[in-house]
């Protein structure tokens, strides 16, 4: 079997962990297992800088990137991120998980992924415009609805997909919708999509539990991360009788052992920004959140999270990866060592990129479905995915994981093979 070349010497960076996940299913690849060197070259990644006058008349000078991970079976498709720790390498993971995961639920996208090394929280509303609108006019050359579709992710929403679509349509000289995913309903935006994410944690964990014979009612979940996947898999679980009894974000650990009122707490952080300083729960120590008795895990924060230290400690049945790249390779071992199921971020997280598609379509024909239609079609495609990962695992006895990139990776190597090299 080959082996394939790690960047560095931390095994727990973004995009070690990534080719380790794809060294796992080199043997279960066959003659396709020649091609696999592809998985680990992204095609092209750019780098740019953003200088940005301040509203104080200052200039400042901000590193963005996007990186477009493999093309094979259609445009790019993933999020732009605004946060500080945003590197290469880490942008260079999460296109490549975004490959892997259109794969696994057989959409006809390729894997791409953006992001500007910033905190966005220090701007005003004109500085994030403007650097919106740098950032799209120069990885421009690069993005358009049938090569790759930037869309929201950590630190970014429907207002700066709003101001992408119009710079980019500026630029081209007519209004190109479909070139952006997540915008505002009025300008060609998707109902259902801020909820698709979370709403996907919510149906294929229902899923996993019932072969698993979890029964929800009563059932102790913890959720690491509350923004929209975070919030609202929370909310769908309460509302079928679970029991959240610990919440995490990055200003507080919250812990109720009967259970904490998750609408009650998504109102508290619409008005303060934040869970800190909730009433209906006890703010505890952080590393507190890895040790509580649970039968269900969350977490939906930033990757790296489970490392192998927390996964020996971790009491539960499953885990349900609503974050990307939230469980190291070594934590994974450990869990399935123990009995725990992790279901892979590439099926449980994709309720985002499923709706996304379904925007893209919209955009290219005009013509837009209901909610109700959108949760039908998202929950039909997710629960398909899930079954082909299941049923893989249980006849290859190998991880869900493990199972959901033979699918993946089957799908992206074979077109990678039939499209030949050019020239």
């Amino acid at each position: 079997m080959k082996t394939l070349s790690f960047l560095n010497n931390n095994p727990d960076s973004a995009w070690n962990i990534f080719i380790a996940q794809v060294e796992r299913v080199l043997p279960y690849l066959g003659e396709l297992e020649s091609w696999a060197d592809t998985l680990i070259r992204p095609k092209r990644a750019l780098i740019v800088d953003i200088p940005l006058e301040m509203e104080d008349g200052t200039v400042r000078h901000f590193e963005g990137y996007r990186v477009q991970h493999n093309l094979s079976r259609g445009p790019g498709k993933g999020g732009v991120r605004y946060h500080p720790d945003v590197t290469l390498e880490e942008v260079m993971a999460l296109s490549a998980w975004m490959t892997i995961k259109c794969a696994a639920l057989n959409l006809p996208f390729g894997g791409a992924k953006g992001g500007i090394r910033v905190d966005p929280s220090e701007l005003s509303k004109k500085e994030l415009e403007r650097l919106t609108r740098r950032y799209t006019s120069e990885i421009g050359l690069i993005i358009g609805p049938q090569q790759d579709i930037p869309a929201p992710d950590v630190g970014t929403n429907a207002q700066v997909m709003a101001w992408m679509m119009d710079t980019y349509s500026m630029n081209v000289g007519s209004t190109t919708t479909g070139v952006v995913t997540g915008k505002p309903i009025h300008l060609g935006g998707s109902l259902g999509r801020v909820k698709a994410t979370g709403r996907g944690v919510f149906v294929t964990g229902m899923a996993a539990a019932k072969h698993i014979n979890l029964d929800i009612t009563g059932a102790r979940i913890g959720v690491q991360g509350f923004g929209n996947v975070g919030s609202v898999a929370a909310q769908l679980f309460a509302s079928e009788g679970a029991k959240v009894i610990s919440v995490q974000d990055h200003s507080a650990t919250l812990y109720d052992a009967s259970g904490i009122d998750i609408d009650a707490l998504i109102a508290w952080q619409t008005e303060n920004g934040k869970i800190k300083g909730f009433p209906g729960a006890a703010d505890v120590n952080p590393d507190a959140f890895w040790l509580y008795d649970y039968d269900i895990v969350i977490p939906a924060a930033l990757e790296g999270q489970i490392t192998a230290q927390r996964a020996e400690g971790l009491s539960c049945r499953l885990v349900l990866e609503g974050a990307n790249g939230p469980t190291v390779p070594q934590a994974d071992d450990i869990l399935r060592e123990r009995g725990i199921i992790v279901l892979p971020d590439v099926i449980c997280n994709a309720g985002g990129v499923t709706v996304s598609y379904f925007e893209w379509v919209q955009d290219f024909s005009s013509f837009y479905w209901s909610e109700d239609e959108i949760y039908q079609k998202l929950d039909k495609i997710i629960l398909n995915a899930f079954d082909d990962v299941w049923n893989k695992s249980q006849q290859l006895k190998i991880s869900l994981r493990t199972a959901a990139y033979a699918i993946a990776c089957e799908r992206i190597l074979t077109a990678r093979k039939e499209r030949g090299i050019y020239p």
